[in-house]
């Protein structure tokens, strides 16, 4: 298959890199050494951030040039672990050129938690992210990762990884970024909201059907499927009619757990 894309050079990805990297770490998306960003500069060639350097400090002569096996092309540094994830979504999804994958607080918290962004609750979330997975766990640098992510890879734009962080891609570096930044927008929006109350208002599926179709329209054909109202409706109906059958926990009890959680990551975030 011939690959007729743009890349950007090689001194302006590393650019990028090093650009992108001051803004991760400039929002609070990842502490110390945290996260890692990539470009693919070529079918076979990858741009990406080093092992154990702060994202906020880097310069373009630390970073590391790989093919899509991880094996080391140009570059003194040691490419990080992480970088197997990236490599992944590059092999799965031939129209990413760029990844990114940081720890912002609220998304974090909801992957720590185990809960998907799959509920239409905003024309931006709609819009610029639609549905966000929670991968499996898996332990940090191991084979596991990229398995883990593997199944998401292609019909979605962004996924949370269970326990550890986000990890989103782009057809180029401002797309993959831009998600990541939206990602911990609608997050940390969801968390205020349901601090406030419990009654979130979602998206009818005749308003969710619009915004899907603004997205494609934008050339934007992933997103996976959000639940709607209609579906929210129909799904609560589900849960109430195995009620008899399942083991019953009280709901007061959940509410309470989630409110200290909630308040103890915006207490972070202040």
């Amino acid at each position: 298959m011939l690959d007729n894309k743009t890349y950007l050079s090689d001194d302006e990805a590393k650019r990028m890199i090093c650009e992108i990297g001051r803004r991760v770490y400039n929002k609070n998306f990842v502490a110390a050494n945290d996260g890692n960003i990539s470009i693919k500069v070529g079918p076979n060639e990858v741009w990406a951030t080093p092992t154990g350097v702060s994202k906020g400090f880097m310069t373009p002569e630390m970073l590391v040039k790989v093919d899509l096996t991880g094996k080391v092309l140009e570059g003194s540094r040691k490419p990080s672990s992480e970088l197997k994830m990236h490599l992944r979504v590059y092999l799965e999804n031939e129209e990413t050129t760029a990844v990114v994958h940081a720890h912002p607080q609220a998304a974090t918290a909801y992957a720590m938690a185990g809960i998907p962004l799959d509920r239409a609750y905003s024309p931006e979330g709609v819009i610029l992210l639609g549905k966000v997975p929670v991968s499996p766990y898996a332990a940090p640098g191991t084979q596991e990762v990229p398995d883990s992510i593997a199944p998401y890879c292609t019909e979605y734009n962004a996924v949370l990884l269970a326990n550890h962080g986000a990890l989103t891609w782009g057809r180029d570096m401002i797309e993959a970024y831009y998600r990541m930044e939206s990602l911990e927008h609608y997050s940390l929006t969801l968390l205020h909201t349901k601090k406030l109350t419990d009654q979130l208002e979602e998206l009818s599926a005749e308003r969710l059907a619009e915004l899907i179709q603004i997205r494609e329209n934008m050339g934007i054909k992933t997103g996976g499927h959000l639940i709607s109202h209609e579906e929210a409706l129909k799904l609560g109906a589900n849960n109430d009619s195995h009620e008899s059958s399942s083991v019953q926990v009280d709901p007061k009890l959940i509410q309470s757990i989630v409110a200290q959680v909630t308040e103890a990551v915006l207490k972070q975030l202040r």
